[in-house]
């Protein structure tokens, strides 16, 4: 139990400052007189560092050792706070949030490596995946709260400041508590699918936030459009051709897990949507303050940290179609709640749908992550941990990417403002439906002692 709520307090740091920074926006906007592009690069430069890295990062801890690759986690992950803290102009603090990604990279799937090379029974690590997704759920819908608080008392640097005395509690408790673990056979690195993913992935998330800026049409975009093409048929033939590839496309042949990475991509395109775009909407739609922007996603906090544990132990019982069902319907109807949002909205309807959207994200992740995990062999925890936890952060940079492409809330209060949310809150229903189908392509039954089969084995 140590172990696990050390490995869980790291998880928690990164998906916390994957949202928190959210509620923060409009007083950074202010402070450095940001517009919305520079405010979306804010929170994505972080999600893409994350996202691009995470599988080296795996592979690294594997070949290397896991509690090593974590320890230099927390010190990258504390100096990239500091960073945060400390940025004078939006060009700093969009590097240092790159720094903070670097850092994060090294926590979230070395964590979960951890977990699993110790807890080795399939329906025990169900349940303890389920723990791991609660504290994961609970700190990406909590962070607008704490946000929030950090914010109305002290200012949005102390968003940053916060992270260094838990970063320095779990670095204490690692040296004592977290044994060293390796991969019996140490994985070859990749650099050159992950120089290519590094492009596929910036590119494609940068063309989103710089296009209704300079225009679709744009030179600059239509050169974006070259790279990313010319990066994914690169990354595909590159892939294709290693005896280790960083991502071994083969293995999204396998209906379950490509409904694993896709229903992660949904799940956390919506819930970063609902952020992004909520939060912007009451604060400056109904002049809400931060802490009371904050609080009013509560319910959606709540049912995160409630519903992941009860998926955990529904995929350990009968597997994860049924909690997929369950994640899917409560995103589909958080954002159907929303699609006539205008200025006056009554507050119980808001908070009903962020109530559904947390039953969504709770009920994801466990049998998001038992569905990838499961299906790679043990020795290779890293990489499954990597896969599932870069679909994730691809997932949040594309949601804020597109939260950016679809709403435009004026600065004032206008009528128009609320209007102006409600193509967010479509997407966040299509993303519902989306996880639906990944549902109908997971397993029905609980997890079983099994061994890998051949083509997953290598």
């Amino acid at each position: 139990m140590k172990l696990l709520a050390i490995c869980a307090t790291s998880i928690f740091l990164v998906g916390l400052d994957t949202t928190i920074v959210n509620v923060a926006l409009p007083s950074i906007g202010r402070d450095l007189r940001l517009g919305t592009a520079d405010l979306q690069w804010t929170v994505d430069a972080y999600t893409l560092v994350l996202a691009a890295l995470l599988i080296t990062s795996g592979a690294l801890a594997d070949r290397l050792g896991r509690r090593r690759i974590f320890r230099l986690g927390l010190v990258v992950f504390g100096a990239g706070s500091v960073a945060c803290a400390l940025a004078p102009t939006m060009g700093v603090l969009v590097a240092a949030r790159a720094v903070q990604g670097v850092g994060g990279s090294m926590l979230s799937p070395v964590a979960l490596a951890i977990v699993v090379s110790v807890i080795t029974d399939p329906r025990e690590r169900a349940r303890a995946i389920g723990v791991w997704a609660a504290v994961f759920g609970l700190s990406m819908a909590a962070g607008p709260i704490l946000g929030g608080l950090l914010i109305a008392g002290l200012g949005w640097r102390w968003v940053f400041w916060a992270n260094l005395p838990v970063i320095a509690i779990v670095l204490v408790l690692t040296a004592r508590h977290v044994p060293e673990s390796r991969a019996p056979k140490a994985r070859r690195l990749d650099p050159l699918g992950q120089i290519l993913l590094i492009v596929l992935v910036g590119a494609s998330v940068a063309a989103l936030i710089e296009g209704p800026r300079l225009g679709w049409g744009s030179p600059v975009l239509l050169a974006g459009y070259l790279v990313i093409v010319a990066a994914g048929v690169a990354f595909a033939r590159v892939e294709t051709r290693q005896a280790e590839p960083l991502i071994d496309l083969r293995l999204f042949r396998r209906p379950p897990f490509a409904a694993a990475a896709g229903g992660a991509v949904a799940v956390f395109a919506a819930l970063n949507v609902t952020l992004l775009v909520g939060t912007l909407y009451l604060q400056q739609v109904r002049g809400l303050s931060p802490v009371a922007a904050g609080l009013v996603t509560l319910p959606m906090a709540i049912a995160a940290t409630v519903c992941a544990p009860l998926a955990g132990h529904l995929v350990g019982r009968v597997g994860p179609r049924l909690p997929l069902r369950i994640a899917g319907v409560g995103l589909a109807v958080g954002g159907l709640l929303l699609i006539g949002l205008d200025d006056r909205t009554p507050m119980p309807l808001l908070l009903a749908a962020y109530l559904f959207a947390g039953i969504g994200v709770g009920f994801a992740n466990a049998p998001i992550t038992n569905t990838a995990v499961s299906g790679l062999p043990p020795e290779r925890a890293g990489v499954a941990g990597g896969i599932t936890s870069t679909a994730r952060q691809f997932g949040a940079a594309l949601g804020i990417a597109l939260a950016g492409v679809l709403v435009t809330l004026p600065a004032d209060t206008g009528h128009s403002g609320g209007a102006a949310t409600r193509p967010g809150w479509v997407l966040v229903a299509i993303c519902g439906v989306a996880v639906l189908l990944a549902a109908q392509v997971s397993p029905t039954s609980s997890p079983r002692r099994h061994r890998p089969t051949t083509a997953l084995a290598r």
